[in-house]
């Protein structure tokens, strides 16, 4: 590990009410470049909560954010959108697939933002499938693709761009244990070659299987496991 990717310092959010819901009581988590860690914990614990802010999609009440050395905290939201597109992939229970679009278009999109030319795209977005073994399915679109299939499209979508850090929120809650297995290999043989990867997950199983464990609970870091 080189330096840290993810660093969160005392970081509190409340939502507005009488009193204010705390979802979130003094979080302090340190993520360093190249670890696959599972965050963890019960319904209600501040899982998502937590991954709305590592993935810059809210903002904290208090404490501070940072993203691969550069503090969020006083950022625009420009440029968060800016930070967002060059410093984290997502990754989702959903795949959020473009139906009309072949494999290789979809895993394209995820460079539209960030100036590359229309070539270019094509050209990363075929090595980034290769990387999940999606190779030989860069030409059919989602509905030609198994679900396992089309999750990895939505992985290599998310590290087309290189980012800082991959965010895979309940990557295999829509897939049965074969595809989902499939899927927890690519986000492994992903981190041999160097990628830091957050996996939100409410499988002990996945979780036991990770590196790494971070379990929340009432809104704090109960256990920190390697």
């Amino acid at each position: 590990m080189s330096g840290a990717v993810l660093e969160l310092v005392n970081v509190v959010k409340e939502y507005p009410g009488a009193p204010p819901l705390r979802a979130l009581g003094g979080v302090n988590l340190w993520i360093g470049a190249g670890e696959l860690t599972a965050i963890m914990g019960p319904s209600g614990s501040g899982k998502s909560t937590l991954l709305n802010i590592i993935g810059t999609l809210d903002r904290a009440t208090s404490g501070e954010v940072r993203i691969a050395g550069t503090s969020v905290t006083a950022m625009r939201d420009r440029q968060l959108s800016a930070l967002r597109s060059e410093q984290i992939g997502f990754v989702f229970q959903q795949f959020h697939l473009l139906p009309g679009l072949n494999a290789t278009d979809n895993v394209a999109t995820g460079l539209l933002y960030r100036g590359v030319p229309a070539r270019d795209r094509r050209k990363r977005a075929a090595e980034a499938l290769d990387r999940v073994g999606l190779a030989a399915r860069q030409h059919q679109r989602p509905s030609q693709l198994s679900g396992g299939e089309q999750q990895r499209v939505a992985i290599a979508r998310a590290i087309v761009g290189a980012p800082a850090m991959v965010l895979a929120d309940e990557p295999t809650g829509n897939l049965d244990s074969r595809n989902g297995a499939d899927v927890l290999r690519v986000l492994r043989d992903l981190h041999s070659s160097g990628s830091t990867i957050l996996v939100v997950t409410h499988d002990q199983a996945i979780a036991g299987s990770m590196p790494r464990r971070v379990t929340l609970r009432d809104g704090r870091i109960e256990s920190d496991e390697l």
